[in-house]
């Protein structure tokens, strides 16, 4: 019998301790860390056609609503059509979010495996990632749950642990205890006993057995996402729940609201775990991301415009300038347009005081990178000065900006790269490479690509007020 399997990515993270790469409106699982794609790319294609037994379904992503466009352009620009991207309007933890894709795919008698994996990690050996996920998916599709334990290789207090029992078959044993974050001697007694994996937070079970525990469990969170589910709305491949509804659900995540419970409850349905060792890593740190690069001589993970001398064991990754270290050891050095990052190794885990620093100064460098994503495209800010902004434009093939006006201010558009067409109140034209426009204060304009390659664009704006609260938008006729 062939097996439905619908893959449920949770990519509701911020990776902080990444910052300044990682950022919340540009969360490290859309980065391409490790591979000319990016963490939630990857993840897709991980999964993509396990095996000739199973159909694999196009994934069903749960995201920030933010990040949307994020989402669905890194998919399409992969292969991946016909996928649904729920967006949450509130973090609630990963709880919730399986939750709502649960009764989204539970519908008509529709009953299928629910593979669900973080968008952030990286696995190396996927050939035996996914000969284990193909026998997961089918004891699942006999009623059982199933999550995956990591070999551990060192004592890491970072992780929570999972307590392995007797063995069931050649890849599956008992689940005996979920435990949390230990201490570094807990961590060593763990390691050396080999009783004890790091919890992945990869479960596989029917969407009905995940309804049906939640709701048995922590009918909170079952009731809350119900009703923001039956209230929310579809946007073409976009599922939004119901905002003040889903404000009320409980923030939990899929350990503590129901695996946990399970495994306590002798009468319950048990969990099985794989323990796997295929080079896993939730590159939760800089540290971590620097153990599953390739090192020069020197043990040094160099990218972009580097240059070193006497550096050993470092990171070093610069993404728009020069960046040249001399006699430093053990450090992670990490450039970006707007912000610099020093730091010890060891204490990689400690960047998230950095972003916590920045928000509490009402700061924006956590949050937003110079170069803004927007649903056509992005910009970058070059240079702003008294009643002047500059930026580029980047315009996706196809894409076009609404139709607006602005009150305070004018824009001066130089084509650099591909061919504009403009519309600048009743005229509609195009421009070519090293052509330009003004747009007077008042005018209604729009800017589209018609072409099949990407459109760089110089905007200069100049007035008295260059912010988003002078923008008049108009729907396009």
């Amino acid at each position: 019998m062939e097996i439905s399997v619908q893959p449920i990515i949770l990519s509701g993270g911020s990776g902080t301790r990444l910052w300044p790469l990682s950022r919340e409106a540009y969360p490290k699982q859309f980065w391409p860390l490790v591979s000319a794609d990016s963490l939630l790319v990857e993840t897709a294609l991980r999964i993509h056609r396990l095996d000739s037994a199973i159909q694999t379904l196009a994934p069903m992503v749960v995201c920030n609503e933010s990040h949307r466009f994020l989402v669905a352009e890194q998919l399409r620009l992969r292969g991946f059509e016909d996928n649904t991207i729920v967006l949450e309007p509130f973090a609630r933890n990963t709880a919730p979010a399986l939750t709502l894709a649960a009764l989204l795919t539970n519908t008509d008698g529709f009953d299928p495996v629910l593979v669900v994996l973080p968008s952030d990690h990286l696995i190396q050996n996927e050939s035996r990632f996914r000969k284990l996920l193909v026998h997961a998916c089918k004891l699942a599709h006999q009623g059982q749950v199933v999550t995956f334990g990591i070999v551990p290789s060192k004592p890491e207090t970072g992780f929570g642990y999972l307590q392995v029992g007797n063995s069931i078959d050649e890849f599956t044993a008992e689940l005996t205890s979920f435990i949390e974050k230990p201490d570094s001697k807990t961590a060593q007694q763990y390691l050396s006993s080999g009783n004890y994996l790091w919890n992945s937070g990869i479960f596989v079970m029917r969407a009905s057995i995940w309804i049906r525990e939640l709701q048995n469990h922590c009918s909170k969170i079952y009731d809350s996402c119900v009703q923001a589910k039956q209230k929310g709305a579809w946007d073409g491949p976009f599922f939004r729940a119901e905002k003040e509804l889903f404000s009320h659900c409980p923030k939990d995540s899929i350990d503590k609201a129901v695996m946990e419970k399970l495994v306590q409850d002798p009468n319950q349905i048990k969990i099985s775990v794989i323990p796997m060792d295929v080079g896993w890593s939730d590159l939760g740190s800089w540290g971590a991301l620097k153990e599953c690069q390739m090192s020069d001589e020197h043990g040094n993970v160099k990218k972009g415009d580097v240059f070193s001398h006497c550096t050993k064991n470092s990171l070093l990754y610069s993404q728009s300038r020069f960046l040249a270290s001399v006699g430093i050891d053990n450090a992670v050095v990490i450039e970006t347009a707007d912000a610099v990052l020093v730091a010890n190794k060891e204490y990689s885990q400690e960047i998230k005081q950095v972003t916590e620093y920045l928000q509490e100064s009402g700061r924006s460098e956590h949050v937003f990178h110079n170069q803004i994503h927007r649903p056509w495209g992005s910009y970058e800010q070059i240079d702003q000065g008294e009643g002047y902004l500059v930026k580029r434009l980047t315009v996706n093939p196809g894409e076009s900006l609404t139709l607006q006006l602005h009150h305070h201010r004018a824009e001066h558009w130089i084509v650099v790269k591909g061919t504009a067409k403009i519309t600048r109140g009743t005229d509609v034209f195009l421009l070519a490479e090293n052509e330009s426009t003004f747009i007077p204060v008042g005018e209604k304009h729009c800017l589209e690509n018609p072409g099949k390659t990407p459109l760089k664009i110089i905007e200069v704006q100049s007035g008295s007020q260059l912010n988003e609260e002078d923008v008049i938008r108009f729907e396009l006729q």
